[in-house]
């Protein structure tokens, strides 16, 4: 008995022991981790097959047949930016205006069969010229309009499509062809905004300038563009309709885009101020080295406001602008070469700008000043003279009747002289890159 309890006790104790030993409970956990994968393997592949199913459904080649799905919106974020450009433009844009003028010329085929038309024998055919130009000033019933010259050269009838749409007829109250510049007046009745003048002589290279006018004529009134200042004092030839050169002119170089049609409009800065009158392009360079000719893009020109202002204030008043002129040919130093200056003109080494005298006309001031053939001017009136833009800036900042002292160089000696501003400029006696006549 003893030993079959004891035997039983022992089994008993046996199987408890080996019901608790980690092998069997591994044993167990093996059974349950197969059971789990194999029912994730099921789960697995079902979502496999689902998933692939899906992208069947999705990446089929089949297109909708709903055009409707193919709708959309607009957003609703507001953007409110009003940059710097933006209020210059609206503080100039209703001064800005579309100046168009007319020219009547005699109908050609009435000249020569008589009037075959069965009209007035006295109608004419009519071209037109358009450009652009700003109101600078109101006073009462009468507004005051700046524009280039060469927009309004010739014509018998102005007249002026204001922002509003509103056109009126335009009087020429003077024009000045050596600046290019004319001034109008117009009725007031409409007019709601005029343009202030900036300092030129302020402005820097790189600052932003926005030009504004009537590219390719008033279709286009107000167009906008937006560019820098190239460089603040250019000097470059001016040519006539026929391509003659009539003068050189000091300007504004601005990459900003300037159009046929943008003539007469203004070039302003960001504060809205005018800083310059558009006047001209750059188009064409002449012929490249491979024979073909050159395009050139972003090279524009404005008349500076110093020198608007200044022709504006003789041309309201005088009709017209009078200048006095030195009554020479000229050479700009800088196109003499360093031998010549030396071996020819004999200047000193330390002189490497100024005007050399190439002729001295019959009615000139200078004739009995001293001042001959081959002598240099590096100063008038106070002013250094560099070049040909810089002596013109001398000049007419003095008017026919006043004495200026210049200095020039004779023979490789300094010396001076006083001379009195008889003579009166014109188109014909002005500087020229010809070198003819100051």
């Amino acid at each position: 008995m003893d030993n079959k309890n004891q035997y039983n006790g022992d089994y008993t104790q046996n199987k408890t022991e080996k019901q608790s030993q980690p092998p069997k409970e591994k044993k167990m956990s093996l059974v349950k981790v197969f059971i789990i994968a194999l029912l994730g393997g099921v789960l697995g592949g079902g979502g496999i097959l689902g998933g692939y199913a899906i992208y069947q459904h999705y990446n089929n080649d089949t297109v909708t047949q709903d055009n409707r799905k193919g709708k959309t919106v607009t957003s609703n974020i507001k953007v409110t930016e009003t940059n710097q450009a933006t209020k210059a433009f609206d503080k100039v844009k209703d001064a800005v205006v579309s100046v168009e003028a007319y020219s009547t010329n005699s109908n050609s085929i009435d000249d020569l069969f008589g009037n075959i038309t069965g009209g007035d024998s006295s109608e004419s055919a009519t071209s037109e010229s358009e450009g652009s130009g700003v109101i600078y000033k109101k006073d009462g019933n009468t507004a005051f309009i700046v524009t280039n010259n060469h927009v309004i050269s010739g014509a018998d009838k102005v007249e002026v499509l204001m922002n509003n749409g509103k056109k009126l007829s335009a009087t020429v109250v003077g024009h000045d062809s050596i600046s290019d510049l004319a001034v109008l007046k117009i009725n007031a009745q409409y007019v709601t905004e005029v343009a202030s003048f900036g300092n030129s002589n302020d402005i820097q290279v790189g600052q932003t300038a926005l030009a504004i006018g009537s590219p390719m004529g008033s279709e286009y009134a107000t167009s906008l563009t937006e560019g820098i200042i190239s460089a603040k004092k250019r000097t470059i030839d001016v040519t006539n309709s026929q391509g003659v050169t009539t003068g050189q002119a000091t300007v504004i170089q601005t990459d900003a885009a300037i159009n046929p049609g943008n003539s007469g409009g203004p070039l302003i800065n960001l504060a809205g101020q005018v800083i310059g009158i558009n006047s001209m392009k750059l188009s064409n360079t002449g012929s490249s080295t491979s024979g073909s000719s050159t395009s050139v893009e972003g090279m524009g020109f404005a008349i500076p406001s110093n020198e608007v202002v200044s022709i504006i204030n003789q041309l309201v008043t005088n009709g017209k602008v009078i200048r006095p002129a030195l009554g020479i040919s000229l050479v700009d130093l800088a196109n003499v070469s360093e031998e010549q200056q030396k071996d020819v003109l004999k200047l000193p080494s330390s002189v490497t700008e100024g005007i050399v005298v190439a002729k001295v006309n019959s009615d000139s001031p200078l004739k009995n000043s001293g001042i001959t053939k081959g002598d240099v001017i590096v100063e008038l009136g106070g002013k250094k003279v560099t070049g040909i833009a810089s002596l013109k800036e001398a000049l007419y900042d003095h008017k026919v009747g006043d004495t200026v002292e210049i200095q020039y160089y004779h023979d490789g000696q300094l010396k001076k002289a006083n001379v009195k501003l008889t003579l009166e400029a014109n188109d014909s006696n002005t500087t020229s890159a010809s070198n003819e006549g100051n």
